[in-house]
């Protein structure tokens, strides 16, 4: 996994702008620690800095072709970041073809299928991935993204071109980029809905999953290559959970390829449980998979139950880890860790963007950045829920039929309510975000693609399905992505492999359902391989702290942000409703499904205008 950079211009010669294009290779020291390298064309800037996980001699970016045009400009150059886990056959099916391979990396092979293929040689590929080719021959970039969005790519029209990296801080770090937010970008910020394409900031925004941004001089273009599609579902549950299984071992297998230390992230749910017990198992001889989990002082001593989360994870994991034997750590975390100021300025600097959730932000990266020390390539359970129907939200019926996002209908306090509770009065009306959402949500229901004669409840939740797939699970992808690269780890999600969404998501709501409780396709396909206590688990959520404590350092910190006259973010709130709120005791118990929306939204906002020098236009 890498970060990659890039600027285009048809009326400038970059081969003289070496200083700029490296301070945007720069900002991506996170995500690429081994090396770097650019590319400089007249019209086109490649960037690159890598993680090395496959060939780590050979796989030194950017990358360019042998063969070249009369002038020796070569024909094509790569920057490229993610895995594709097809790529020894797509090799062998090149060498085939006549082509020749001067290293092992899936990178190079990317390219020659682009050689030999053309723009469309991406519907071959099986992975995770953004990358930029420029083609010599035509003077073109593309901007590829894989079908999901598991990996990041931003870009910045220009007068004459483009900006584009991984991350925006490497489109900020050009001089001719605005870091700006108008009404729309706190819309986008408040709203807890990913828009595909769309970023908080004026004029930047992100190549939608499943799609390929084409510049020419003169013309950008945006072309779908993948995208949900509807068809009868026809195998009966044996069947469809015998197919789930054999999915599932060929997916983990295919992404257990490394050359570096591999290992996975285990909470004792279901999905990473899963995960773990198929990954073990395909290991050769004794050989024992390094797993990890979080938790934090107290947690298990002290535990209350709370409505999503009935027991505490660790006990779970660690019979996880008994059962299948793998080489298990766990990373204990405590209150003083997650409030540190230099983990918080290193979560919103991964971020870039304000947004979060809680303490699980900080819990997530302390927790990378301890897995760093002992492995390069983590496997996650990330994405089960969205596609076998997981959350809360799926099997609560008012949340189904709700004419909203299915998220946005559970709880006695609504998103708006809590992200807005202490913005001022007059920025509230102007955001009107009841019709933003209600736009956004008519939208997401266009892009439906319906089965002939679906109707009732079937229709519906296919309909909460593609929302599920297509705007919450951005939120979680982004998330994994931005702080797991921000430690400099690669994290795989075998549940987005495309094979195992497109044969997911067409099997009926009924099936998918069929021992009365949630993900029973999943629970079915992998049962035999799991303790009966994780068979019978029910769904939680992501371990957060239960430490009142964290909360009262959250109140601290808000408080002197807001003590702050001069603080560039000041005229965005309610003073008086925050002053009550930093008055008020603190209530563990109401504060916890609230933590990430309603006590922290402040703190990221003004944190975020004032770090980046964001212009506030509203």
């Amino acid at each position: 996994m890498c970060g990659i950079v890039g600027w285009v211009d048809f009326d400038r010669d970059l081969t003289a702008e070496r200083r700029v294009v490296q301070k945007m290779v720069d900002t991506m020291a996170f995500r690429g620690p081994d090396a770097e390298g650019m590319w400089l064309r007249p019209h086109c800037a490649l960037g690159h800095r890598r993680l090395s996980v496959i060939d780590l001699e050979g796989g030194k970016q950017p990358m360019v072709t042998p063969e070249t045009l009369p002038d020796g400009t070569p024909m094509a150059g790569i920057s490229y970041s993610g895995e594709v886990y097809n790529f020894t056959e797509l090799r062998d099916e090149l060498t085939a073809h006549g082509h020749r391979f001067a290293t092992r990396s899936d990178t190079e092979v990317v390219l020659r299928a682009y050689l030999e293929w053309g723009v469309d040689f991406v519907g071959r590929l099986n992975g995770m991935f953004a990358f930029a080719i420029w083609d010599s021959r035509v003077d073109e970039l593309l901007l590829y993204r894989d079908r999901l969005g598991i990996k990041p790519l931003f870009y910045y029209p220009t007068a004459n071109g483009v900006l584009f990296g991984s991350e925006p801080k490497a489109i900020l770090a050009h001089p001719e980029s605005r870091a700006v937010v108008t009404l729309d970008g706190l819309r986008d910020i408040l709203s807890f809905v990913r828009v595909p394409g769309q970023t908080p900031l004026q004029g930047m925004y992100e190549v939608r999953p499943g799609h390929v941004l084409r510049v020419r001089a003169g013309r950008r273009t945006e072309q779908k290559y993948w995208q949900l599609t509807s068809r009868p579902h026809t195998d009966d549950i044996p069947t469809t959970v015998g197919k789930i299984r054999e999915l599932l071992e060929d997916i983990v297998s295919r992404q257990l390829v490394a050359d570096v230390p591999l290992c996975t992230l285990l909470s004792g749910g279901l999905d990473s449980s899963a995960l773990t017990a198929i990954a073990q198992r395909g290991l050769a001889g004794d050989a024992r998979i390094r797993s990890f989990s979080v938790d934090f002082e107290g947690q298990v001593e002290n535990f209350a139950s709370e409505p999503l989360r009935e027991a505490p994870d660790q006990p779970f994991a660690e019979e996880l880890v008994r059962h299948v034997g793998t080489d298990h750590q766990t990373i204990l975390l405590n209150n003083a860790d997650l409030v540190a100021p230099n983990v918080r300025s290193a979560v919103s600097r991964a971020w870039d963007l304000p947004y979060g959730d809680g303490d699980l932000g900080p819990s997530l990266y302390l927790l990378f950045k301890a897995v760093r020390e002992q492995s390069t390539v983590a496997l996650s359970g990330e994405s089960a829920d969205e596609v076998f129907g997981g959350y809360l939200w799926f099997h609560d019926e008012k949340a189904v039929q709700a004419n909203t996002f299915p998220w946005h209908a559970l709880g006695e306090r609504s998103v708006i309510e809590q992200s807005t509770a202490f913005l001022d009065p007059d920025l509230i009306a102007q955001l009107n975000l009841s019709e933003y959402i209600a736009d956004q949500y008519d939208t997401a229901l266009r892009e439906v693609p319906h089965l002939a004669g679906e109707t009732g409840h079937d229709r519906r939740m296919r309909i909460a399905s593609h929302l599920n797939l297509t705007r919450w699970l951005p939120v979680m992808l982004d998330r994994k992505d931005r702080l797991s690269m921000a430690s400099g780890i690669e994290v795989r999600v075998p549940f987005c492999d495309h094979r195992l969404v497109e044969y997911v998501f067409n099997v009926p709501w009924s099936m998918k359902t069929f021992d009365g409780r949630e993900k029973s396709l999943l629970r079915a396909a992998t049962a035999d391989l799991l303790p009966e206590s994780i068979v019978k688990r029910r769904k939680a959520p992501y371990p957060s702290t239960q430490d009142s404590g964290y909360d009262r350092a959250i109140k601290q910190i808000l408080g002197k942000i807001v003590a702050e006259p001069s603080a560039p973010a000041l005229r965005l709130f309610d003073l008086d409703a925050i002053d009550k709120h930093l008055n008020a005791p603190v209530d563990r118990a109401s504060s916890m499904p609230e933590r990430g929306l309603y006590n922290e939204t402040p703190i990221r906002l003004a944190e975020w205008v004032s770090d980046y020098s964001v212009r506030v236009m509203i």
